[in-house]
């Protein structure tokens, strides 16, 4: 690309503020003259995902200098999804989302960038990311912080949730409680398990916009410190070739993520955060892609939640090109990436650069193999994928459940549906015995209208640390769930309950009838007796003539914003 080709020199043409401006902050005139990168950091005192951004920030702009142009740091912090548990903090997690991609946009738009670097570790900052460079279109590198350490005895942020249920049962001590929580994130990092932080740093590997093999490397490692240097310096040969996000995250680029998704049991947030990535691009992706590519996906990846080991683990095993590797019949090998090759030459340039080499050099000190975290694709952990969409007069929309996680006792169960008009009633009458086997625990009201479609985490947490309740119950619900969540766990259920979904209408007594394998759920049943199908739609329409919609919850702000123009949870819970 020639200089007079530059956004950033057209821009100084039209606007002779713009060199004063730049000077007076410290650019030299050569600068001037740079290609100019935005570095886009989520850095903040937020969490252990942002705390550490700022190193890798500082190493971007070196790689950037050296490679001859000149960047310039913005900064929009996101909030985290732990530290906003529990209380109505939470409800912010998703909204936050589509603001901080606002955000991006008005930093890239405002000034004369020919590229950026997008750097971010965790559940909203990284989707938030992609959305940010997807919607500005120039030339950019993905960067993500990695993963944090395990603590003492493998310990990780997930298992805490599980913990403070047994606490609350009496089934450990406050004492012991206390060990684990003050030993759980002894470093900075995404959450070393498979939850959205870590399964959305796959995605954007797996979608081609990072430099192979540099998701969720361990934050505390030399290599990722390298890896944010380098992409400072890959990002001027793409601007020098005029490669964009369109050219990389293409339908089959997007295809590409879905199999890997399949294959690591991403978590199901992914279903709210690639269609919105998509969205950007002016593509369709949707929950029923997931559930078509899901069926026959072989899940391959023994890492935490559904599997044995913490996140770190994977990058020992060789990340997501050695995924990439064992699936490759069913890739897309000739899409583009940040690299400016095809997937099929990176795995290929991969496999004689000593990556792989170094990456075991980590699993030695454990006497493990490759093949004990990610599994050959001949011997999987399952053949039919991770993920499903369970559709019927309960969701006629939609919903979704990560069935990898549910006990094989529930794929097909009918249950007795008590309903509860938010969470905190709901996880009150679990952790009270109030809720027995055989129950189906509806928690409404919780969709995006609803109150901002938050995590229920800690009731999650609470049935499937229960012996009994893990294999008998099931949680359904329009709100989402934690990455970490494991167990019977029905969400993003659409329409949602204050929008009229047939969620709302549910009384108690009614039998739920869950198949996961006929991908449904239904309502089956009124006062624990079975009825045909017309009948159960003749009560349905009874129940929705005598129903009224709850208040809004929230009319103003973040959350009166969100409320008004977020989409359904089906199409990926963004902004219209």
């Amino acid at each position: 690309m020639q200089k007079n080709d530059l956004n950033s020199q057209r821009v100084r043409k039209l606007a002779p503020e713009n060199d004063p401006l730049k000077i007076g902050m410290g650019w030299t005139l050569e600068d001037l003259e740079k290609p100019q990168i935005l570095v886009e950091s989520t850095f903040g005192d937020s969490h252990p995902g942002s705390a550490h951004l700022l190193e890798f920030t500082d190493l971007v702009m070196e790689g950037i200098r050296s490679a001859g142009g000149r960047g310039a740091r913005y900064f929009v912090t996101d909030i985290c999804d732990g530290i906003a548990q529990g209380h109505d903090g939470i409800n912010y997690s998703l909204p936050h989302r589509d603001l901080m991609a606002g955000m991006m946009e008005v930093h890239g738009r405002s000034s004369g960038f020919d590229g950026g670097v997008f750097i971010a570790s965790c559940d909203k900052s990284v989707p938030a990311s992609l959305m940010g460079l997807a919607r500005l279109d120039m030339p950019a590198v993905m960067v993500t912080g990695g993963v944090m350490d395990a603590g003492p005895n493998l310990l990780t942020l997930e298992q805490i949730g599980a913990y403070q249920a047994m606490c609350r049962r009496g089934e450990i001590t406050p004492g012991e409680l206390q060990f684990y929580k003050h030993h759980a994130c002894p470093s900075c990092g995404a959450c070393s398990f498979m939850g959205t932080a870590s399964t959305m740093q796959v995605m954007a590997e797996a979608l081609g916009m990072m430099l192979p093999g540099t998701a969720l490397m361990p934050a505390t490692g030399k290599e990722i410190r390298q890896a944010a240097e380098a992409a400072g310096k890959q990002v001027l040969k793409l601007v020098e070739a005029g490669i964009r996000p369109s050219d990389i995250m293409t339908p089959d680029a997007f295809e590409n993520a879905i199999m890997v998704h399949a294959a690591i049991s991403g978590s199901s947030n992914t279903l709210l955060h690639l269609p919105a990535i998509a969205h950007e691009l002016g593509l369709r992706i949707d929950a029923d892609t997931f559930d078509r590519m899901h069926r026959n996906a072989h899940y391959l990846l023994n890492i935490r939640p559904a599997g044995k080991w913490p996140a770190q683990f994977f990058y020992y095993a060789g990340g997501v090109p050695a995924i990439m590797e064992e699936i490759k019949s069913q890739l897309h090998l000739d899409v583009m990436t940040v690299t400016g090759k095809t997937l099929g030459e990176n795995l290929e340039q991969l496999k004689g650069s000593g990556y792989y080499e170094h990456c075991e050099t980590f699993l030695k000190p454990w006497g493990l193999k490759r093949t004990d975290i990610i599994r050959p694709f001949d011997d999987p952990i399952s053949k039919d994928g991770t993920i499903a969409i369970l559709k019927g007069n309960l969701a006629p929309e939609g919903a979704v459940v990560k069935h990898s996680a549910v006990p094989k006792e529930m794929f097909r169960a009918t249950l007795t549906a008590r309903p509860f008009d938010c969470e905190e009633d709901a996880i009150e009458a679990v952790l009270t015995h109030r809720i027995r086997p055989g129950d189906a625990v509806i928690i409404r009201y919780e969709g995006p209208v609803g109150s901002g479609m938050p995590e229920m985490f800690y009731t999650t947490e609470a049935i499937s640390s229960d012996p009994e309740l893990g294999k008998s119950i099931a949680l359904i619900t329009d709100g989402r769930f934690s990455g970490a969540s494991k167990g019977p766990a029905i969400g993003h259920v659409s329409p949602e309950a204050a929008g009229g979904g047939p969620i709302a209408l549910v009384e108690e007594g009614d039998l739920i009838r869950i198949d996961i394998p006929g991908r449904r759920l239904d309502i089956v049943g009124v006062g624990g007796k079975p009825l045909p199908a017309d009948e159960i739609a003749r009560v349905l329409d009874e129940r929705r003539r005598r129903w009224s919609p709850k208040p809004a919850k929230y009319t103003d702000g973040v959350l009166g914003l969100y409320a008004k123009h977020a989409v359904s949870p089906m199409k990926g819970g963004y902004m219209e």
